[in-house]
Parts: structure tokens; C-alpha cells; sequence
């Protein structure tokens, strides 16, 4: 289907099957009721390349404004998971308006959001915007983008602080799910799937929230449904981001190292050469290690009770992506593990404490007992 769309973009066929008639926007809202400052909830489904503009009424509940082809996504089904992986994001997102220089009036779905930062998930500027080529974005041909920028803009300066943007790989159905069978994401999926759902019965954007490393939705009563909220973070997730942060930040603040000779490397390593055999395999496991493996990033404090394996020095060079990547997850992982202790050790400390009964010594037993 996007290639077909690709092709026909090219040749000029436009617009595309299923497109609403753009040069009706004012008279199709009047008559579908809808004022042109209703607030906005937008659904993408990549699967069948299918965007939905939904607008609320006073009541908080919402209905189907439009439907319009998504001319082209790049990727597969599934998540975006780093920088310049070509692939389009799920999850729940929410809209600001973006002013690229090649795409003026484009949308920013806001990726990546907390549940994405908490899963090490790396990328940035990721759009709704025009044209029908994408390495990541969702490209909607110019006239479609320009209406729903039309309709997105008009809704924010009305006052509407967040639109809404809840990207699913496909309409949550079970038929889809047997459809598109996919092991590793079949969890995240039916977690998107909760959202979908509470919108399906309600017709209320849901409120959700990030929090034990998984969204977390509930219903929306009709206020907050008029004026939809970003996503929300629970204490502990918060923590853990501020927590990645630093460390990201520090880092990125690495000083740059002067490149060693491959003979200061391997004097560098002490007793390596004595206990692998020899100069040769010191200089293999230098190499490895990288330029800059005398300057690892070690943890900001050495915290009791943790595993050696996340106190120690980082066994690799911070001169390389994945090795940044490791440290920010085992800054992670070492938080998690601090808060589990703290919390039993508060849970330990407001336990009641069993009184020991004193035990009368064998003596004193044996001499009451009348042996001998």
C-alpha cells in the first residue's frame, strides 16, 4: 500500500483514494457540527497507513471528524527504538507545532516521550508533515499536511494546550493480532492496546501515564477530556529519567582523549600481559577496551548492597554509542535495585518486632526438673 502511494504521489495521481474533499474544510465541519476551535485527538494506524482526526464536543465527547491516507511510513510494525533507525514510533505521543526549514508547518509528535526515555529509546523530530517520503515521520502528501496543521494550530491557540496522539501499529482487533504475530512486541502491543480500548468505549481520549516501565490508563471525566493533559510521569519514573539524564549528561561531557600508542595501551594494563600470556594478549585486550578505557565512567557513588557488576568501572569506551547506551541502562538498572532496598528496608523497619522470650539456661531447666 505505501509504495503504491509512493508511486501514485510521483506520477501526480492526487489526491490519493480515501482523501476527504480539502477544499471543503470549513463546510465539512459545519456540517458535521464540529466548530473549527473543537479540541483534538488524532489516531495513526501503520498498518493500514490510516490517520484519524477526532473533535470534541462540550460534553468531552468526541467523534470522527476525518480519516485521511498516510501516503508513506518508513520502517515495520513495532517500535522506534534509537536514532537513525528509519522506523516510525507507537506509543502515546502529544502534538506541538514544528517550523522546520524544509518542513514549515509540520507537526512534532513529540517522541521521544517518558516511556520511551525509561526504555533507553533515542531519536528526535519526528513529524507529521508533507510530501510522501519518510525516514521515520509520517508523510501525508502537502495538501493533506497542511489541512490537519490547519486544524491542529487552530485548536492550540483556542486553547487546547495538548492534542493528543496515540500511534498503534494496527486497529487493536484480535483478528490483528493474529494477522501481525510478532513475539517481541506482543506485550508493548497489548499495553497500546489498553488505550485503544478505553477510547472505543468511552470516545474520550483516556488519561495515561508512565509509570513500573509501562503506560498506565484510566478514564477521562469530561473536563479533562476538553482539555486533554500531557502524559503523566509517577514519582518513581521521574526519578529514574532525572536519573539517566545525569548520567547522559555526564557522559556527553567526557573529555576527548588523545589517541595511546598501542605501546602505552598495553603498559597500561597491569599484570595483564603476566596473567594472559604475554604482551600480545595485553594489547588485544586494550584494543578492545578503546581509547579511552583509563577514563571510564564510573558511578556517581558507590551505594551498599549492589552488585559488583554495576559499581565497577565500565569495561568499554565511551567514545562508542553502545557503551553510552550500557551506562545509562546500568545507571538504570542500579536505581531500580536502590529503591527495591530502601523499600524493604522501610518495610523492615516498620514491621512489629517479636519480643524473644527468654530461655532459662540447661542448668536451671535440669535442676527445676528435678534430674540429676
Amino acid at each position: 500500500m505505501r509504495m503504491e502511494r509512493k508511486r501514485a504521489n510521483s506520477k501526480g495521481k492526487l489526491p490519493l483514494p480515501g482523501t476527504p474533499d480539502l477544499k471543503r474544510l470549513d463546510e465539512r465541519l459545519s456540517e458535521q457540527g464540529i466548530a473549527p476551535d473543537s479540541p483534538l485527538y488524532i489516531r495513526v494506524f501503520k498498518a493500514e497507513s490510516e490517520m484519524e482526526v477526532w473533535a470534541g464536543d462540550e460534553d468531552g465527547n468526541y467523534k470522527l471528524f476525518a480519516s485521511y491516507p498516510i501516503c508513506y511510513w518508513s520502517g515495520s510494525l513495532g517500535p522506534k527504538l534509537k536514532e537513525g533507525d528509519k522506523q516510525a514510533p507507537e506509543g502515546f505521543y502529544t502534538i506541538n507545532l514544528h517550523k522546520g526549514a524544509r518542513w514549515p508547518k509540520s507537526l512534532n509528535i513529540g517522541y521521544p516521550n517518558p516511556f520511551d526515555k525509561i526504555n533507553l529509546r533515542s531519536g528526535s523530530y519526528i513529524l507529521v508533515h508533507g510530501g510522501c517520503s519518510s525516514i521515520g515521520c509520517f508523510a501525508m502528501t502537502n495538501a493533506v499536511a497542511l489541512e490537519v496543521h490547519k486544524l491542529a494550530r487552530t485548536a492550540l491557540e483556542a486553547g487546547q494546550p495538548n492534542i493528543p496522539i496515540h500511534v498503534f501499529p494496527f486497529r487493536m482487533t484480535e483478528e490483528n493480532f493474529a494477522k501481525y504475530p510478532a513475539p517481541k512486541w506482543q506485550a508493548f502491543w497489548r499495553n497500546l492496546k489498553e488505550g485503544y480500548d478505553l477510547f472505543e468505549r468511552t470516545q474520550r481520549p483516556p488519561r495515561v501515564s508512565v509509570c513500573n516501565g509501562r503506560y498506565e490508563v484510566t478514564p477521562a471525566n469530561r473536563l479533562e477530556a476538553l482539555n486533554p493533559g500531557p502524559l503523566h510521569v509517577c514519582p518513581e519514573t521521574a526519578q529514574v529519567i532525572a536519573d539517566l539524564s545525569r548520567i547522559n549528561k555526564r557522559v556527553a561531557e567526557q573529555p576527548q582523549i588523545k589517541p595511546q600508542t598501542a605501546e602505552i595501551k598495553t603498559a597500561s594494563i597491569s599484570g595483564a600481559a603476566t596473567f594472559l600470556g604475554g604482551p600480545a594478549a595485553a594489547a588485544i585486550i586494550a584494543n578492545r577496551l578503546g581509547e579511552n578505557f583509563e577514563r571510564q565512567l564510573a558511578p556517581l557513588s558507590q551505594r551498599e548492597g549492589l552488585s559488583p557488576v554495576l559499581t565497577r568501572p565500565l569495561q568499554c569506551s565511551l567514545t562508542l554509542p553502545s557503551c553510552r547506551r550500557y551506562a545509562a541502562l546500568r545507571e538504570q538498572i542500579a536505581h531500580k535495585s536502590t529503591l527495591k532496598m530502601e523499600e524493604s528496608a522501610r518495610e523492615k523497619a516498620r514491621a512489629p518486632k517479636k519480643k524473644k522470650k527468654k530461655r532459662a539456661s540447661w542448668n536451671k531447666r535440669k535442676k527445676r526438673s528435678g534430674s540429676r
